[in-house]
């Protein structure tokens, strides 16, 4: 019995943590997907407990989260699969990731810790601390922007690791919680908000939403039996404009227009 109840908490630790407990918000808004357009989709592994998701020269950069799974991966956008891996070890839980100057960026769920890798070789080069449960990670070509959960985004000075300031993320002056994956596009913070179809873009000055996305049209493309976790995964090809999305467990990626 004491062997089924710790399984159990195991269970419940992993896929519904204590930052379930909060309310996303209600700030969100009930949009409809029509300002979202499915212009093509890719295989996806569905072992992929996706995290943190980025594009570079052609290829899918991902980061997978749980306990004694999480890796850092490089992946053939056209066929899904992995042609390179770094697996993390067992007391880090994978979150999301960027890529600037030639390093990848990663941070971890609890563990206060980012890692620092060699892009090209996903050698280790090193460590980063900052004083919160790591979430979303992206840059906009000179500070690392990072979320928490919480309705604050960071900014950090790469070469010091240290926060030159932080924003509010407000619609029609409420917060807006649970604010996760990151990436910058033309300008702008998108982020995933989890436990829900929306994505949003954000004002990196004031932290005020600019505009909602309801992607809840993706799950028209899986079955009934399909299973999947939360959407989560934002990544942008800065070279031809293209935006690509996922989830955790899906078996597809997707390349979306955001109107």
């Amino acid at each position: 019995m004491k062997l089924l109840i710790n399984s159990i908490l195991l269970f419940i630790l992993l896929f519904f943590p204590l930052y379930s407990c909060q309310n996303p918000s209600s700030a969100i808004e009930q949009v409809s997907s029509e300002n979202v357009v499915i212009v093509n989709s890719y295989p996806h592994d569905t072992s992929a407990f996706t995290q943190g998701l980025i594009f570079h020269e052609g290829s899918i950069y991902e980061s997978t989260g749980l306990y004694k799974k999480s890796t850092l991966r490089k992946v053939n956008l056209n066929t899904g699969k992995v042609e390179q891996i770094h697996k993390l070890p067992d007391h880090y839980f994978g979150e999301g990731i960027t890529l600037l100057n030639g390093k990848i960026y990663q941070l971890t769920w609890r563990s206060k810790t980012g890692l620092i890798y060699d892009a090209g070789s996903f050698e280790e080069v090193g460590k980063f601390k900052y004083p919160f449960d790591g979430w979303g990670i992206t840059n906009n070509g000179k500070e690392l922007i990072i979320s928490n959960g919480s309705p604050f985004i960071y900014f950090y000075d790469p070469a010091t690791f240290k926060q030159t300031r932080k924003i509010k993320v407000t619609d029609k002056g409420e917060q807006v919680n649970l604010i996760n994956e990151l990436e910058y596009i033309d300008g702008k913070i998108y982020a995933n908000i989890w436990r829900s179809n929306k994505i949003i873009s954000i004002d990196p000055m004031n932290g005020k939403v600019l505009k909602w996305y309801d992607l809840s049209v993706l799950h028209k493309h899986f079955d009934g039996n399909t299973r999947i976790d939360v959407l989560n995964g934002i990544a942008f090809d800065i070279q031809t404009g293209r935006i690509f999305v996922t989830g955790k467990l899906w078996p597809k990626l997707f390349e979306i227009k955001l109107n």
